[in-house]
């Protein structure tokens, strides 16, 4: 298995966790902070032994964790064998993933356009204010916020459109996971952050053509980008 630093400076790639209250999602985060910053590489074995006695934790927990990354896509359970970590997305399940992100987000949001309230806006607009900047380099922390408000973004955008069925297969593919292991180092959060503001102005103001424009060319162009460094 390789391993390589989670922290710039070396040193040991996971910190021990104390307390009980930390315990479950503390592990669960530390391993998946491993994964998506490749201390263990993409098809390597994940060593439950190691990673509890680096962790300072019972085989428990560990288990647990792996279970819910099992869920997210980043790690498939070996029959007898334990878990190994997922591949990473190949060209063509980036166009299948993208392909069908772009048949469900932009009417979602155009139709969230037509639905919106003040409160709404309100929300779309705490959002933004939550990833003001882009990182300014591309440090795993960094990049790993401008990830999560970009996922919590369209979710809310699904949200507010109202089809829980779109909520639910666009939550299943966990895309953002995926697609951080490919791109956290790249250098795309001003242009990702001035797409969603071109978005939230067009759906906030009501309309609905030009937010599904804007989705649709935030989507393609988010999708050209990645593909571009594969």
């Amino acid at each position: 298995m390789r391993v390589n630093n989670v922290t710039n400076g070396g040193g040991p790639r996971l910190s021990a966790l104390k307390g009980r209250q930390v315990l479950a999602d503390g592990v669960y985060e530390q391993i998946r902070t491993l994964i998506m910053n490749d201390g263990i590489a993409p098809g390597d074995r994940v060593n439950i032994d190691e990673v509890a006695r680096e962790l300072d934790v019972s085989g428990t927990p560990v288990r647990e964790a792996l279970a819910r990354l099992e869920s997210e896509g980043l790690v498939v359970r070996l029959p007898l064998r334990g878990y190994r970590v997922t591949e990473l997305l190949t060209r063509d399940e980036v166009e299948d993933m993208y392909g069908l992100r772009l048949l469900l987000e932009p009417p979602s949001a155009a139709k969230a356009a037509s639905l919106m309230t003040d409160e709404w806006a309100a929300a779309l607009e705490a959002e933004m204010l939550s990833c003001p900047v882009a990182p300014d380099d591309d440090s795993y922390e960094d990049y790993k916020a401008l990830s999560a408000h970009d996922n919590r973004l369209h979710q809310l955008i699904l949200h507010i459109a109202g089809n829980v069925a779109v909520e639910q297969a666009f939550d299943r593919t966990h895309c953002h996971l995926h697609f951080f292991r490919l791109t956290y180092n790249q250098t795309s959060g001003v242009a990702a952050l001035a797409e969603h503001r071109e978005i939230v102005d067009a759906m906030i103001s009501g309309k609905a053509a030009q937010a599904r424009k804007a989705m649709v060319s935030h989507l393609e162009t988010a999708r050209d980008r990645l593909l571009v460094k594969m």
